[in-house]
């Protein structure tokens, strides 16, 4: 059956390594905080400001003043800190993070990305978005692979403003784990949820996609 949003997040977090910089986008990414391995040392970095996330806190504990750049009130681990936004960006478009995981409302099969906006409809903004994609090492999409009327969010080519072309190299949905092959330009289907068949993921996919030989079932 289609993972949930906890699960996505928790598969998510399996592409952390010991060291690694990384930007949480909001939304289900913000959950992957929370599926950390304990063995491992991960610095979650927000750019509003703020390096070292950790986990959300509880009831008990929660700062107001200690957000994420989804406004929502984080946790820090021993050694965070405390930064201007500038010198977030800084660290973004230098390309000292290593990973971002990030939302979409829509993915092509070439690896474009929008994620900001839907004409016609009230935003805050780009936010660091566009910075992100252009200026992160490697960019993990985590989504639903469907919009809430059923319509395909993996498709031919994306129809709301882009955040970024030819940025996304590795897409984990609900139903799915996609990889991007650099040289066809086509996601390869790696992994499917519990089960989930290749024709449940090819019913609800417009894109062009390839299947790995490999092909597995996602493990969490």
């Amino acid at each position: 059956m289609p993972l949930d949003r906890n699960q996505l997040a928790k598969r998510a977090a399996q592409e952390l390594r010991d060291g690694f910089y990384v930007n949480l986008g909001i939304g289900i990414p913000t959950l992957v905080a929370n599926y950390v391995p304990a063995d491992m040392t991960v610095w979650l970095q927000s750019e509003n400001g703020l390096l070292g996330m950790g986990a959300f806190p509880t009831e008990d504990a929660v700062d107001a003043d200690l957000i994420n750049a989804g406004k929502q009130t984080v946790t820090g681990v021993p050694g965070h800190s405390f930064f201007s936004s500038a010198d977030s960006f800084g660290m973004i478009r230098g390309g000292h993070i290593d990973l971002a995981i990030l939302g979409a409302m829509e993915v092509s099969q070439e690896g474009d990305l929008a994620n900001w906006m839907i004409p016609g409809k009230l935003v805050k903004g780009m936010g660091g978005a566009m910075d992100l994609v252009a200026g992160v090492k490697r960019r993990i999409v985590v989504m639903d692979h469907a919009n809430k009327r059923g319509d395909a969010k993996v498709i031919p080519a994306c129809t709301l403003p882009l955040t970024g072309k030819h940025c996304v190299d590795m897409l984990i949905t609900d139903l799915c784990v996609m990889l991007m092959d650099e040289t066809s330009r086509r996601f390869v289907l790696m992994e499917v949820a519990p089960g989930v068949s290749v024709d449940d993921v090819r019913s609800r996919t417009t894109a062009d996609f390839r299947i790995s030989p490999n092909l597995s079932e996602i493990q969490l």
